[in-house]
């Protein structure tokens, strides 16, 4: 019954910016953390952003920290990635997913819905 529905991907030029929305139905979004992953063609599912159920805490990866940002809205039961200054690097396709609990994880396995994924194509 739950739902997870992206939207925002596309093309853009090295150096611009996109930002992806995921939209949540079927349970109280408040009380879950969301996470963000991408995965390129014939690579392992990566982990890139997280934030807690009240979206006071968050947390990024490496390659990600200081040009992405994820917020929440939890009145619109909506979670945001902004990526800023994207590189040929950020192409793939990025995921949203719902946690198990509170508090956010850098591990898949911790979340059990899951976006239909939205593509993002950054041209050089």
């Amino acid at each position: 019954q739950v739902q997870l529905v992206e939207s925002g991907g596309g093309l853009v030029q090295a150096g611009g910016s996109l930002r992806v929305s995921c939209t949540a139905s079927g349970r109280t979004f408040s009380n879950y953390a969301m996470g963000w992953f991408r995965q390129a063609p014939g690579k392992e599912r990566e982990f890139v952003a997280t934030i807690n159920y009240g979206g006071v805490s968050t947390y990024y990866s490496a390659s990600v920290k200081g040009r992405f940002t994820v917020s929440r809205d939890n009145a619109k039961n909506t979670a945001y990635l902004q990526m800023n200054s994207l590189k040929p690097d950020d192409t793939a396709v990025y995921y949203c997913a719902s946690g198990r609990s509170l508090y956010g994880s850098t591990d898949w396995k911790d979340y059990n819905y899951w976006g239909q994924g939205t593509q993002v194509t950054v041209s050089s």
